[in-house]
């Protein structure tokens, strides 16, 4: 008997070029709806929404490579957020009240005749934008220096990430004449230059976030799929075997941690001229652990589904706030714990759950010899 083999093994070269062709094509449809799509489909006020969350999907994009390849539950990243942030908008005041003046709420509510002396640096705008990344990678670097080579981990781990999170807030809360306290920084009008009240200026702003999700997604899939990426998920899976080897487990998650905390500043400091606010409210625990949400909804483990994950739960956010104020953060959990419950692997499982179905219906096929595409033979034709 004579079976045709299937078209996976007949056009190998073919089924390689597409896959390395695919993400390619991804990027191609994610840069036409963000930059065509979006700017024809929505108003100004949504567009604007939009780059809000796109800036939560920023922060995802570092909590897929922390969590979803490292293993490292990062329950803090509204500390990094924070930092990005109040860097942005320390400049942004600056600018604001022009030379010589003192921001708007240093002199509602401070006695100082001259900004503080940590303030100064912030006037300079080049020293500004290098801060938004560089000081939370900094401030990681540090912290992660210290917890990582004490081998803390797991739930402990999460917990004093958390707790980071919650003195941070603290602490901007009780400075209230140099951040703002409960307020924080607010009514920021400009943003090097343009004014942000102009909505050309603002769709600016939009197609800069867009562009930075894009790019650090591209940054992203790079280290994953190099050999550092293949070491992360090594030490994720088994600390010892690769301590073993010879390599140092707490600096592989050290760089880990310290990129996502980049990327997390990155994206507080383009949330300020998006929003026009920074405050401890939106850093403290509960923003972190939504932050953390969006990811596992969609999925920790793929870029793409981290990305969807934080836009849908930010959108979904919104949406549940606008028609139940009082019950949306209930739904919110209950939409984690069904995700977690039925897809731990987020919704973008969902795909591969598909694929495998299907790889094993064809294996199945292929060990009979059926060739699923070929005609059905009439009953008692010879072969």
């Amino acid at each position: 008997m004579t079976t045709t083999p299937p078209a996976s093994k007949q056009l190998p070269g073919i089924k390689g070029r597409f896959t390395a062709l695919r993400p390619a094509a991804g990027f191609a449809v994610g840069a036409v709806v963000l930059f065509a799509v979006a700017p024809l489909a929505l108003s100004d006020f949504r567009l604007g929404l939009l780059a809000k969350y796109l800036c939560t999907a920023i922060v995802a994009v570092g909590i897929c490579l922390a969590w979803g390849r490292g293993g490292l539950l990062t329950l803090g990243q509204g500390v990094f957020f924070g930092l990005g942030g109040y860097a942005m908008a320390m400049h942004l005041k600056i600018a604001d009240a022009g030379p010589g003046n003192l921001p708007d709420f240093m002199q509602l509510y401070g006695t100082a005749t001259e900004l503080p002396w940590w303030w100064r640096p912030f006037a300079n705008p080049v020293f500004a934008i290098a801060a938004t990344v560089l000081l939370p990678m900094a401030v990681a670097a540090i912290l992660g220096s210290f917890i990582f080579r004490r081998r803390v981990k797991g739930a402990y781990f999460a917990i004093l990430s958390q707790a980071l999170a919650a003195a941070f807030a603290i602490w901007l809360i009780g400075q209230q004449a140099t951040t703002g306290g409960t307020n924080g920084l607010t009514d920021i009008q400009g943003f090097f230059g343009y004014d942000l009240d102009d909505p050309v200026n603002q769709r600016m702003v939009y197609f800069i976030i867009a562009a930075v999700l894009l790019l650090l997604i591209a940054l992203a899939r790079q280290l994953i799929h190099s050999r550092y990426g293949e070491l992360l998920v090594a030490v994720r899976d088994s600390e010892e075997r690769v301590r073993f080897l010879g390599y140092d487990p707490a600096n592989v998650k050290l760089v880990a941690y310290v990129v996502a905390a980049g990327m997390a500043g990155l994206a507080g400091a383009l949330f300020v001229p998006a929003v026009g606010i920074i405050s401890p409210a939106l850093i403290g625990i509960v923003p972190s652990i939504e932050l953390v949400i969006g990811a596992a909804v969609g999925g920790r483990a793929s870029l793409v589904g981290a990305v969807l994950g934080a836009v849908g739960v930010a959108w979904a956010k919104t949406a549940l706030s606008e028609e139940f104020p009082a019950a949306w953060t209930y739904f919110q959990g209950l939409l984690f714990i069904v995700a977690l419950a039925f897809l731990p692997g987020g919704l973008a499982s969902l795909v591969g759950i598909v694929r495998r179905r299907r790889g094993s219906s064809r294996s199945a096929a292929d060990e009979q010899g059926i060739d699923e595409k070929a005609p059905a033979r009439p009953v008692g034709e010879p072969v």
